[in-house]
């Protein structure tokens, strides 16, 4: 029978991995690395597995050195969680918040979400990172990382802070030179305004519609990461968008914009993705809170809801 093992070395354990080296891990924890060492040899004969393969410059997780360290992430939140319910019951946020997105999300939501939480929680420090590409939270140090897309890592958790769709739209004057598309194979033909922002492919447009979910492929002479320089050429007459219902909202209601093939639309939902379950710490879940209510008060100005038919879709252009 194995021994149980000790929460200090399945801490130990995570920090090396996320540290990617024992000398790190142990610098971090103020431990000399031959204590480190000795500590996983005792997590190792504890749980009778090899959990790494050891070299002098990296880390390499065996197969049941993945499964022990998703399992030490979550007992270990859970043990946060406890001690964090018994001594910050009603205390008001205090600490660092590390917070990381999109520049494009972090500049046209999330920005005006940090600037009223340091407003009313001023012992709260907030570091916000905008990241272009795909953030594991866990690696990084980052205690929360908002993102349009549900959740890949299976090592992670995620909650919702609020649904959302992608629609598709064109400026009049666009539609006026190059017709209006009637089906969605005749996107193909059109230029379409292509968005790569984090690992969202290119290329290809994932859409579902009356007949589920449907996959054409589109041209275009322009491309550009952030969503906001495709928005504005859109405006300025260059093609087609597939674009947050929440961005093009006010320019579908002036007109500068026209919404096209309304029954096809792709799913958009914004996730907060964390290390460990949903911290009761105050100041995450104020933070999350205030998140969640900014984004609720933006679907009201969406455009009219998507017709029946229309569900669930894959990533695609933030």
């Amino acid at each position: 029978m194995h021994n149980l093992p000790a929460l200090p070395d399945l801490k130990l354990f995570c920090v090396a991995v996320e540290t990617g080296s024992l000398a790190r891990a142990a610098a971090e924890m103020g431990l000399a690395p031959s204590t480190v060492s000795k500590r996983l040899t005792v997590l190792e004969a504890d749980l009778g597995v090899r959990l790494m393969h050891r070299t002098t410059r990296r880390l390499a997780l065996t197969e049941d050195g993945d499964a022990v360290y998703a399992w030490a992430q979550r007992l270990l939140g859970s043990v946060d969680d406890m001690v964090q319910d018994l001594s910050n019951a009603g205390s008001r946020p205090h600490g660092r918040l590390r917070v990381s997105t999109s520049t494009g999300f972090a500049r046209n939501h999330i920005a005006v979400v940090v600037s009223a939480f340091a407003a009313r929680y001023a012992d709260v420090e907030v570091r916000l990172d905008t990241l272009d590409r795909p953030v594991d939270p866990s690696a990084e140090g980052i205690d929360v990382d908002i993102r349009v897309g549900g959740l890949r890592e299976a090592h992670l958790f995620a909650h919702l802070l609020a649904p959302n769709r992608r629609i598709l739209c064109a400026s009049p004057d666009y539609l006026a030179a190059s017709g209006q598309p009637a089906t969605l194979a005749e996107l193909e033909s059109h230029r379409c305004l292509v968005i790569r922002e984090r690992d969202q492919p290119m290329g290809a447009w994932r859409l579902t519609g009356p007949s589920g979910i449907e996959t054409v492929k589109v041209r275009s002479s322009l491309s550009t990461t952030l969503g906001e320089i495709a928005h504005r050429w859109a405006l300025d007459g260059h093609g087609i968008i597939l674009r947050s219902s929440w961005d093009v909202a006010e320019n579908i209601r002036t007109g500068r914009l026209r919404h096209i093939l309304p029954e096809y639309g792709q799913e958009a939902d914004v996730w907060a993705v964390h290390p460990t379950r949903l911290s009761r710490s105050p100041k995450v879940t104020a933070f999350l809170d205030m998140c969640a209510a900014h984004l609720k008060s933006l679907s009201l100005a969406m455009p009219t809801p998507a017709p029946p038919g229309v569900g669930r879709a894959g990533a695609g252009a933030e």
